[in-house]
């Protein structure tokens, strides 16, 4: 092999193909990729040990992907239900799954998750470290963390979050600079413990250049995690924010001098106001590498509701320059989501992504929309249905309450827009039963 990573093959003006993979999938010409993975603008996380992979591109000029994150608990070990997730992630052609089981051997799950699976698989090495080494948090060594790391990578997945940004630099802005909601971070939370418990330095960021061998080895990309992350709108942008998204910048260019993809991973909770400045300030100081944002929740007070807080920020996001959405959903703050829950999380965060693509001009983005439109002007139901990103909900709404006629649905009948101005062009004549008789006496 002439090339470790993607990124290494794109800087030797090598074409590799999971480039021509993308190119093909984002209608974008081959070299022009190339050169924007040679530049770290857009990743192709793609480890060499995933052989079911169907290769997407994240960043500059991309469709905007979303991941859908699932996993057992103590609370929940059942590992059907988990798989059974995945399959609906797959039916809807999510382009990522991140697999945050964080009770037990975790490491059956995920092999069988990255045997079946054509999407990106992503984990958190953090959440593995008790249950992998059955040990408490105070025991557990820098040199075990990158062990975790290292079995992450053998067994192939293709992007981790790793929280190497809080340092004890930023930790100090963190404590200096006081939260209504501290840390949310479930990683960034566990390594904040971990550093206060033996006073040494975040191990990911101690040992970077450690780590960094590891991932290059098997092609993994580095999704730098935000550990101090706002967990609600109060603690936005906030001095614990910054200082870690200025580490990051750093980290980032760490890693692509040795040739590793990277992703970096954003709030979080924020009100609307903010968010397209924060996407500009992301981009800036981390020199354009792909965005990855939770969100952003653009209120507190929804709980049950939180898929439609997280689409509001997510499509604001993603149109002003986000690259990457995690769905959130109606369970987040509250539960495990079950199957409903992950459905309704999924449909809102391809509502935001989408919406989002033909705000930015994604090439073709358009093009359902307008297929859409067409077939709703000839009031083709099955063809409406083919199109929608939900067509199992879209039929069983219009089956529930069926029209006398399939020429309208059960809204307008006979006085449907569409139906009345057909006729009229086509020159009928428009004429209503008695039921529909306007004049009528009541």
């Amino acid at each position: 092999m002439k090339y470790k990573t993607q990124m290494e093959a794109a800087k030797k003006g090598i074409i590799t193909k999971e480039m021509e993979v993308v190119a093909k999938k984002e209608f974008m010409d081959i070299q022009k990729l190339r050169e924007l993975v040679a530049g770290g603008q857009v990743v192709i996380p793609a480890n060499i040990n995933h052989h079911t992979l169907s290769a997407e591109g994240i960043g500059t000029g991309l469709k905007t992907k979303v991941n859908v994150n699932l996993g057992i608990s103590g609370d929940c070990q059942d590992y059907t239900v988990e798989m059974n997730k995945v399959k609906m992630a797959i039916g809807f052609a999510c382009e990522a799954i991140m697999d945050l089981s964080n009770y037990g051997k975790t490491n059956t799950f995920r092999k069988e998750l990255i045997a079946c699976s054509q999407a990106m698989i992503g984990t958190v090495p953090m959440y593995d470290a008790i249950g992998y080494w059955e040990r408490e948090l105070l025991e557990i060594s820098a040199e075990d963390f990158l062990k975790i790391v290292e079995a992450h990578a053998q067994e192939g997945v293709d992007f981790m979050t790793i929280h190497a940004g809080i340092n004890k630099r930023s930790v100090e802005c963190f404590k200096r600079d006081k939260r209504l909601t501290n840390i949310v971070s479930r990683g960034g939370s566990l390594l904040f413990a971990w550093m206060e418990m033996t006073e040494n330095e975040n191990p990911f960021y101690e040992y970077y250049d450690e780590l960094l061998d590891i991932l290059r080895r098997y092609d993994v990309t580095i999704s730098l995690g935000d550990a101090l992350r706002p967990g609600s709108i109060a603690d936005s942008t906030d001095a614990g924010q910054i200082s870690e998204l200025i580490e990051l910048g750093d980290l980032t260019k760490r890693a692509w001098a040795r040739d590793v993809q990277v992703i970096i991973e954003g709030p979080g909770h924020m009100a609307m106001n903010e968010i397209a400045a924060n996407m500009t300030l992301q981009k800036r100081i981390c020199h354009n590498a792909p965005f990855y944002v939770l969100g952003p929740l653009v209120t507190d007070i929804a709980p049950g509701y939180d898929h439609i807080t997280s689409a509001i920020g997510g499509a604001i996001a993603a149109a002003n320059g986000a690259d990457f959405l995690c769905y959130v959903t109606p369970a987040e703050h509250l539960r495990l989501p079950d199957l409903n829950d992950v459905k309704e999380g999924i449909v809102a965060c391809k509502i935001a992504a989408h919406a989002a693509d033909i705000a930015k001009g994604i090439p073709c983005a358009r093009n359902i929309d307008n297929q859409m439109s067409d077939a709703r002007q000839r009031i083709d139901w099955d063809e409406m249905f083919s199109l929608a990103i939900d067509p199992e909900k879209a039929r069983k709404y219009f089956e529930s309450t069926p029209p006398s006629s399939r020429h309208s649905c059960s809204m307008c009948g006979k006085m449907c827009a569409v139906r009345t101005t057909n006729m009229i062009l086509e020159g009928q004549k428009v004429e209503f039963g008695p039921e529909n008789n306007l004049e009528r006496k009541m």
